[in-house]
């Protein structure tokens, strides 16, 4: 098993990402034969309804994270959550899934989300530069 630590969380909503910021977390990859990841989210308490449907729902979600460092690409995964634990008055959110796209496919999908956006040329090529900066949120629809 191999242990990375977690610096963003967002949970496909409605076609679009939504963040949870986190106030600690980790990523494990279990090297497996199923090639499972576990994430453990610890947040706060106001995030316990949303995660309690997400649980109940029992359905894979559609999940974007940064591993180890802010200027690394996301990661995809599906997962499913697997347990909530109240720990004072925050949370542990304990996920479990895998991985659908390598990171290294950050860049095509940003690419085709700028050119469906309707950028071309030189502004494609500023916008895409200043992305990869920043390491936006993309739209649901391009990570299908």
């Amino acid at each position: 098993m191999k242990t990375f630590k977690l610096i963003t969380l967002q949970i496909a909503d409605n076609g679009d990402f939504s963040e949870y910021p986190l106030i600690d977390g980790l990523i494990i990859n279990k090297e497996n034969e199923r090639r499972t990841w576990l994430v453990e989210a610890f947040v706060e308490e106001r995030y316990l309804e949303p995660f309690q449907a997400m649980e109940r729902a029992g359905e894979d979600l559609d999940v974007q994270v940064v591993i180890s460092h802010p200027a690394n690409d996301p990661a995809f995964l599906s997962m499913h959550v697997s347990n909530i634990k109240k720990i004072g008055n925050k949370l542990s959110i304990l996920m479990e899934g895998t991985i659908k796209k390598p990171r290294s496919e950050y860049a095509e999908l940003l690419l085709t989300d700028l050119m469906e956006k309707g950028f071309t040329g030189g502004e494609l090529l500023q916008e895409f530069k200043d992305k990869m900066e920043t390491k936006p949120k993309i739209p649901k629809k391009v990570n299908q």
